[in-house]
């Protein structure tokens, strides 16, 4: 990844892209049924990492999108690909991984299996990544349908020495609102682990893409709704996780 990483996103649900509200499947809103032509339109507006989501999979437990995801692979080859959803097993993740997915995420696998995510991450270094779905500073898991007791951050730092890649903290209350990311959850769990940490959920300005840029620990952002609903285009997104250019005195 560079220093600071826009990944836009792809969530499937029954092979579309879509958009949910606070993870609620029944507010589904659909932007399309060709997300591999989506996949090559960020690509093609300088996007260097994609996220896909399968929504159908991380409640079933396992793949249910996988037609599409290869397809994704298959249109935009020189995008690194970053895909939870369902993914469970070791076998799971490294079939993905073989195929051309750069990171899995997992979350579910997380939460109810770490010594899956102590093992995938020693056989695949740097290619995995922790979900850490935040329910009120709970964390939530199977898609967002339950939510356990254990705080976000502890659950992040479990897997502190476990040479996971990263850690995906979303807050599932602005997850799809456009109500303004978490900079301050997002922060204060990339000091709290020690690890890099993407921030997810609820992202609408270019403004917080600067700021979230600048915050020790943020290694990047995931942006959905605003990119769908047009509040930026994708390239002035890249362009704000640039860093400052130094101007001469």
């Amino acid at each position: 990844m560079r220093p600071f990483a826009v990944l836009p996103a792809i969530d499937l649900k029954a092979g579309a892209v879509v958009r949910l509200r606070q993870g609620d499947m029944r507010q589904a809103t659909v932007y399309g049924t060709d997300p591999a032509a989506r996949a090559a339109a960020f690509a093609a507006a300088g996007a260097q990492w994609l996220h896909v989501v399968d929504l159908d999979g991380a409640l079933a437990g396992r793949s249910c999108n996988g037609a599409a995801v290869r397809a994704i692979l298959a249109a935009a080859p020189g995008l690194s690909v970053q895909l939870g959803g369902g993914i469970r097993s070791l076998a799971a993740i490294e079939s993905w991984l073989g195929l051309g997915v750069r990171r899995v995420v997992l979350g579910s696998a997380a939460l109810r299996d770490p010594a899956l995510v102590r093992e995938a991450a020693g056989l695949f270094p740097g290619r995995i990544v922790v979900a850490v779905d935040s329910v009120g500073g709970r964390v939530a898991a199977g898609g967002w349908a339950e939510v356990s007791d254990i705080p976000a951050a502890e659950l992040g730092r479990r897997f502190a020495d476990a040479g996971v890649s990263a850690l995906l903290f979303t807050d599932v209350a602005r997850d799809g609102l456009m109500a303004g990311i978490n900079a301050a959850a997002t922060a204060a769990l990339a000091e709290e682990t020690g690890l890099p940490v993407l921030a997810s959920g609820g992202l609408r300005s270019l403004g917080e893409i600067a700021a979230l840029r600048d915050l020790p620990g943020v290694a990047g952002v995931i942006v959905g709704r605003a990119l769908y609903e047009g509040a930026f285009r994708l390239e002035d997104a890249l362009a704000a996780a640039e860093p400052p250019r130094e101007t001469a005195a």
